[in-house]
């Protein structure tokens, strides 16, 4: 049998004559550039999360590096971050001249560990050192333990970054002043939140594409100066901004999906409880596989509301490397996210940090692996995936 790690021609089978029908509007409209495409995408996108304002760019990677430049961070400042993560996290603060300083994750959610962030935070301030923002990354669709990262935030009046490239949809219970629980979408907690659009996330278009959400509408205002160049009005640069617009083509794609994204986050939440079921039957969950844990499953109401979109089932697995060759002679895709840790990249030899020690992270790019998890995988993948890995360990 042969299992893809991601397989989007069901999807796109299925709103085909809709995206085409979407596309050909702005073909005929002759509306090329941002236009009233985007204006809708943006407007529905904010709704959705539930933030004030939606700023379509073009990418995940330029919603980051945007956000840092209308924040003025630049050379020398100080962002705090996790060392666990896609490189466009930790490049978005390195072009804009910053210097990443790393937190080790939490290794129950594979995110940035508060208690961690914490320690550092109160050192740097014994030592008279600043961090000028906190970029913590949503990763595999799990939202960071944003209550305390946004305690730590304000005791140290920090902005925060959420970034969300693959966690769309995704809800975090926060404790209001109150007493009461308030589930809150992934990037709409911080000051801003930045999405990316592109095919492989749950919310997809058919190239690159990003978003940013805020609540504050004078933010939202120079956020949209700095991605068209800087221009407040036309051909006036009171700042250097860049080219980080959302092409309307894709914001049309995205309006088609857009409608379907719960039922895929739901079916996504279907196929690990299946995952969870299979292993567990096989003799396998804890040991020697170590299954993703939806850490805010038990809080209040939890079954209402996306805790955990899954646009990864990350395992944890003995022997990964030969399991991942098992996996893909018997025809399961997998993949590693992410082999080598953000501290240890080559490029980050120059500022220091491949000597830093970041154990959790260090293991988990060592062990974990990602199995197929897209909404329209079916049972019988799923059997088939866990019987390779059962096949494998028991050999």
């Amino acid at each position: 049998m042969n299992v893809p790690l991601l397989d989007l021609h069901p999807q796109t089978a299925a709103l085909r004559d809709d995206i085409l029908r979407a596309v050909t509007e702005v073909v005929d409209s002759t509306a090329y550039i941002l236009g009233p495409k985007v204006m809708q995408l943006e407007q529905d996108v904010a709704a959705y999360c539930g933030a004030g304002f939606g700023i379509g760019v073009s990418s995940g990677t330029d919603a980051l590096l945007m956000t840092l430049m209308a924040l003025e961070i630049g050379p020398g400042d100080r962002v705090l971050t996790t060392p666990y993560s896609f490189f466009a996290t930790v490049g978005a603060i390195l072009r804009v001249g910053a210097l990443p300083v790393f937190a080790d994750v939490a290794e129950a959610t594979f995110n940035i560990d508060p208690d961690k962030m914490a320690e550092l935070l109160a050192d740097d301030a014994k030592n008279g050192k600043t961090i000028k923002a906190i970029i913590p990354v949503h990763l595999f669709g799990q939202c960071a333990d944003m209550g305390k990262i946004m305690a730590l935030a304000q005791t140290y009046g920090i902005p925060v970054i959420e970034d969300a490239a693959q966690a769309i949809g995704s809800e975090y219970p926060m404790q209001e002043k109150n007493g009461s629980t308030v589930w809150r979408n992934a990037g709409a907690m911080g000051l801003v939140g930045c999405y990316s659009f592109f095919p492989s996330k749950n919310l997809g278009c058919l190239g690159d594409g990003g978003m940013v959400v805020t609540s504050d509408k004078a933010f939202a205002e120079t956020l949209r100066c700095y991605r068209n160049h800087g221009a407040q009005p036309k051909y006036y640069h009171a700042k250097i901004g860049g080219n980080f617009r959302l092409d309307p083509i894709q914001a049309a794609v995205l309006s088609v999906k857009l409608p379907h994204l719960e039922q895929w986050h739901k079916q996504r939440q279907k196929n690990s409880r299946i995952y969870c079921e299979l292993f567990a039957q096989a003799g396998l969950t804890d040991n020697p596989v170590i299954l993703p844990k939806a850490v805010h499953a038990a809080s209040p109401d939890a079954a209402a509301h996306n805790h955990h979109i899954y646009n990864q089932f990350v395992i944890r697995a003995p022997r990964r490397e030969e399991l991942r060759k098992h996996l893909q002679e018997k025809g399961v895709g997998c993949e590693i996210y992410y082999p080598v840790c953000l501290h240890k990249q080559d490029c980050m030899k120059k500022y220091g940090s491949n000597e830093l020690s970041m154990p959790i992270a260090e293991q988990l790019a060592q062990d974990s692996l990602a199995l197929p998890i897209f909404p329209e995988l079916r049972r019988e993948q799923q059997e088939y995936v866990v019987e390779v890995i059962a096949e494998f360990y028991r050999a």
